[in-house]
């Protein structure tokens, strides 16, 4: 029998679904973030097998427990968080619920990083000008993968030298760096998508099967991968490694870590500080007190003499 998880026993007020995601229209969430919530409240409908509505603290508690032990990553934990919370606070009007879920800390992990040789290799194997010019612009200029499949043509500010960022994350529009390299890179695929009729003079600038959609996060992530393999790079590869390896190599150069902040569109200070963790330049340049000492090696060599 299939349930609707999100209707209420009183028709008068319509179904909760859709009441929730007028709510979440309201507070301009974006179309992901309502289908994620969504998701996430539809799987307690599930595991509640009754609407969601009429759960208890206890029915929380054994949710989270039920996804704790099947597994669940912690992302996908802390983001069921965030939507419970919504729906019974904003939707139901329930905080006395949402006070009861429970956040999981998540591991803080170092970023992987590529070296510059391993960035050079990367985008060496990655196949053809379209998939070439998508990487060395999530390198570039430091992008999320959202932001790169987002782009449009007009975005290109050639005359200022930046790329327009519109609706990043936070909903926020700001300008990212858009280096001479990567321009050429820009046109050279805008010159072979005119001569293949998929670049459109106001569309996506890396469009996807159709000239009318963008490329989508999870084919450029495919794309990252194979041409991880095709040059022989063994770590974790991930578009976002590129933009970590962005912030990473401007600090390694020197450049002010506000000026890497407003670049990487980081809201917190704390977030681009993460860099100093992993450039080379942070540690290589510190000198370790064992250093100060009498060389342990040659004190031993006098003794043994």
């Amino acid at each position: 029998m299939t349930i609707d998880p999100t209707t209420r026993s009183d028709p008068s007020h319509g179904s909760l679904r859709q009441r929730m995601i007028e709510d979440m229209r309201l507070r301009g969430f974006v179309e992901q973030t309502r289908k994620n919530y969504l998701r996430h409240v539809e799987a307690l409908a599930v595991f509640l097998g009754r609407s969601p509505a009429t759960a208890t603290a206890e029915d929380l508690r054994r949710f989270q427990l039920h996804q704790s032990e099947a597994g669940v990553g912690v992302p996908m934990l802390n983001g069921a968080v965030s939507a419970l919370r919504f729906f019974f606070t904003t939707t139901l009007d329930r905080p006395d619920l949402a006070r009861r879920l429970t956040a999981v800390r998540r591991p803080h992990k170092l970023p992987e990083v590529l070296s510059p040789e391993e960035v050079t290799l990367l985008l060496q194997a990655a196949p053809g000008p379209k998939y070439k010019a998508a990487l060395s612009t999530a390198y570039g200029a430091g992008l999320r993968v959202s932001e790169v499949v987002a782009l449009k043509v007009t975005d290109v500010d050639s005359t200022r030298m930046m790329l327009r960022i519109e609706q990043g994350k936070g909903r926020k529009d700001r300008h990212a760096l858009l280096s001479p390299q990567l321009l050429a890179l820009l046109r050279a695929w805008w010159r072979e998508g005119r001569r293949m009729g998929v670049m459109l003079p106001n569309g996506w600038l890396f469009p996807g099967r159709l000239p009318v959609t963008p490329m989508s996060a999870r084919q450029l992530n495919r794309v990252v991968h194979a041409a991880a393999d095709a040059a022989g790079i063994k770590k974790r590869v991930s578009p976002h490694t590129l933009r970590h390896s962005f912030a990473t190599h401007l600090l390694e150069q020197d450049i002010d870590i506000r000026v890497i902040q407003v670049l990487m569109g980081h809201a917190k200070l704390d977030t681009t500080a993460l860099y100093t963790r992993v450039a080379r330049t942070t540690i290589g340049t510190v000198t370790s007190p064992l250093d100060r000492l009498v060389p342990l090696a040659a004190s031993r060599e006098r003794a043994g003499a």
